[in-house]
């Protein structure tokens, strides 16, 4: 059943769109009929399939960069004081800036090319990636780094050995938060400045209003956010087998 329920929850969504369609009567150049769209994707398959990788591309990209950065700074924070009082308040203060206003100012600074959407992926993911390992890192059981000190382990031990171990499923958590978003950095900057991608294969179509285009450009970056979701929370589960599922475990029983 659990590789049916896609599918079916894909069909039900096609159908309650047919409905939509016919009770609104809604001109084709405002809302398309889940055919008309199945069509527009197939004569573009190609041309949605070339730039779908470019997005794919500045999406992992900003994946793991924005990774390597919210983890260095988490490790900072949680283990220098004065960083700590210097950059947790810039840190937070940064959330009150809109992420989408700083897309013209990437695209002035970076260029056109895919360093500007990646750039604004890691901006999007970067939050919360730092704030979930840090939390995690500071919350670590003290008895276990009582343990750890009375046993004479070393600060560096202490970090590899418990706090980081013990701050993954707290990282694990941030990491599913930032594949969600991560799309929205990326087709963002397309839409400000770009020359190839869904964004901007999206605001072409728009641009001529190919409203059928861009809705199957629209899916195809829906599905391929969802299957990096999906790809990126089996690896997590499998890579934190001591820390079991309670839900999943709850339903086996």
């Amino acid at each position: 059943m659990r590789y049916l329920r896609a599918p079916i929850i894909a069909v039900f969504l096609i159908l309650l769109w047919q409905i939509i369609v016919w009770l609104t009567g809604a001109p084709h150049f405002i809302l398309p009929a889940p055919a008309d769209v199945a069509v527009a994707w197939w004569v573009n398959h190609l041309t949605i399939l070339g730039h779908a990788g470019v997005t794919l591309l500045e999406i992992v990209l900003g994946l793991l960069c924005g990774t390597a950065l919210g983890v260095f700074s988490a490790l900072t924070l949680a283990y220098f004081r004065p960083a700590r009082r210097w950059l947790l308040p810039v840190l937070v203060a940064s959330q009150a800036v809109p992420v989408f206003a700083l897309a013209p100012i990437l695209v002035l600074w970076f260029g056109y090319g895919i360093t500007s959407k990646v750039a604004m992926a890691v901006l999007i993911i970067y939050f919360p990636i730092t704030a979930s390992f840090f939390d995690g890192l500071r919350r670590t059981d003290p008895g276990w780094t009582d343990l750890a000190r009375t046993m004479g382990a070393s600060p560096w031990t202490m970090l590899i050995h418990i706090r980081v171990p013990a701050a993954l499923p707290a990282l694990a958590s941030g990491l599913r938060v930032a594949t969600a978003v991560a799309p929205i950095g990326a087709v963002v900057g397309e839409w400000v400045g770009a020359s190839a991608g869904l964004g901007y294969l999206m605001l072409h179509a728009n641009g001529r209003l190919q409203t059928d285009l861009m809705f199957a450009a629209l899916l195809t970056l829906a599905v391929f956010a969802v299957l990096i979701y999906f790809i990126v929370d089996n690896v997590l589960r499998r890579a934190l087998p001591w820390q079991p599922d309670q839900l999943t475990t709850q339903q086996q029983e």
